[in-house]
């Protein structure tokens, strides 16, 4: 398999980690949206990231479609979700939750980084849903005794939240506030010791204006 993107990102690196976790072999072509475009494109017509090219060929894209192939894959005795019911369904919110903050984090970025002018409503409104999910997040995380969120067992909302606070941390400095969301950062503290974490990591790099 080989899954294009960068680990800067953190739907990319919440594949990664997971391909690792499972198992699985890859290539990774470490391709950035903006400078790598054309190449992305011959795999992905949207150019985004991540991609990730099965051994037979076919295309998959955005991160919770590949990690569900990925669980379907390996099993429903080794995937890091629940299969059904109340679990899978509490596990998807948390994913849920997660990746939309890496959007509005994301959606930052361009903001300030690509526009010539920028829009402070726009800003504050971004600012605004991050820290509710921050909010959301940091309640639910609290109220479990468990090293991972639904156990003991690492899944996929453990590396959802924990590749999303990393990357809203690089990318926006003093955006998170620990004391703030106690239970989140000593949380991305557990799952950033782990050695996968500290393998599947890049330095963040934003896109520069044309």
């Amino acid at each position: 398999m080989i899954l294009i993107g960068q680990y800067d990102s953190p739907f990319v690196r919440r594949v990664a980690i997971a391909l690792r976790l499972y198992g699985l072999p890859f290539e990774h072509r470490p391709w950035s949206t903006f400078g790598d475009g054309d190449r992305i494109a011959a795999f992905n017509p949207l150019r985004r990231v991540p991609t990730l090219v099965l051994d037979n060929g076919e295309v998959l894209i955005e991160s919770a479609a590949i990690l569900d192939h990925l669980d379907e894959r390996v099993g429903e005795a080794r995937a890091m979700i629940a299969a059904r019911g109340d679990l899978r369904r509490h596990a998807l919110k948390v994913c849920a939750l997660a990746t939309g903050l890496a959007d509005k984090a994301v959606s930052l970025v361009y903001e300030q980084v690509l526009h010539q002018a920028t829009s402070e409503q726009w800003i504050a409104r971004c600012r605004t849903q991050i820290s509710g999910v921050l909010d959301v997040l940091e309640a639910d995380r609290a109220g479990r005794a468990t090293r991972f969120w639904f156990g003991d067992a690492i899944g996929h909302a453990d590396i959802a939240v924990a590749c999303v606070l990393r990357f809203t941390c690089d990318a926006h400095p003093g955006l998170f506030a620990p004391n703030l969301w106690p239970a989140l950062a000593a949380h991305a503290t557990t799952c950033e010791a782990l050695p996968v974490f500290r393998e599947i990591a890049q330095p963040f790099s934003p896109p520069r204006r044309g």
